[in-house]
């Protein structure tokens, strides 16, 4: 069976992203990470160990799981959870040797943890921008830096970053969001360069508009007039964000360095 990390996976495509893997049957271990709000990053792993008793995982379990390792697990997956900023190393670090010390392996990394600040670039605080910087970019590094090792020990491994199509064309008011996806989208084609040889894909999703809480700042009709600009004339639902994840995951390690553009025909 495989084992999993995700970041940002209190809410949003993380947090769905972790239910689908749940519902699978075919993840031994699923270790979740959150710097938001760590109440809800609880209630996640709560609701996964629920969909874990009612969908099962299978029984052939893979190298190094061992269903009794971790506390509070159901008696074939574990959930994990390791709650703090992963812009930060040390954080990384606990996510990852946690996960390790159970499982002794991790197949899937799932970085899905971001930030935006809407608003003009002249009035964004330097701040602001380094901590946009830190959430959006810094958090990819930090993880593929303390993963790799191990998934080139298997020579084995598949990496998604959860981006977004302003990292492609860049948007008014989301400067920093929209370099930072931008830098996503290039770290991903240079990151799977690199690890082709050692058999780890690593390729991006670049998603449109998606009902998350990062849309909470738009009034109901500044969404309604958004959704009328995407040509299939809504919001991509966070299931539908996770279901292409899932099929991504699914594809031969031939597909790597992509950056796979899904925003129901906007840009």
């Amino acid at each position: 069976m495989l084992t999993a990390v995700i970041t940002g996976a209190s809410s949003g495509i993380g947090r769905s992203v972790a239910m689908e893997m749940a519902k699978s049957g075919k993840y031994g271990c699923i270790a979740l990470n959150s710097g938001h709000n760590e109440k809800a990053l609880i209630e996640t792993a709560e609701g996964l160990r629920e969909i874990c008793r009612k969908y099962g995982a299978g029984t052939d379990k893979g190298p190094g799981i061992d269903s009794t390792a971790a506390e509070n697990n159901t008696a074939e997956t574990q959930i994990l959870t390791v709650f703090g900023d992963i812009s930060e190393n040390i954080t990384a670090r606990a996510l990852i040797k946690k996960t390790i010390s159970v499982t002794g392996r991790i197949d899937v990394l799932v970085n899905s943890a971001a930030i935006s600040r809407v608003g003009l670039l002249m009035d964004m605080t330097p701040d602001e921008w380094q901590k946009t910087v830190a959430v959006n970019l810094n958090s990819v590094y930090n993880t593929c830096h303390e993963v790799l090792p191990f998934m080139v020990r298997e020579k084995a491994g598949r990496i998604v970053n959860i981006s977004s199509v302003w990292g492609l064309v860049g948007a008014s008011c989301e400067v920093a969001y929209s370099a930072t996806k931008g830098g996503v989208n290039a770290f991903t084609r240079a990151l799977a360069k690199e690890m082709a040889p050692s058999g780890i894909s690593v390729n991006a999703i670049a998603f449109g508009a998606v009902d998350t809480r990062m849309n909470d700042n738009l009034s109901e009709e500044e969404k309604n007039e958004l959704a009328d600009s995407i040509s299939i004339g809504r919001f991509a639902t966070t299931e539908e964000a996770a279901e292409t994840v899932m099929k991504l995951l699914e594809m031969p390690e031939y597909l790597t360095g992509e950056v796979i553009k899904c925003d129901g025909g906007w840009i």
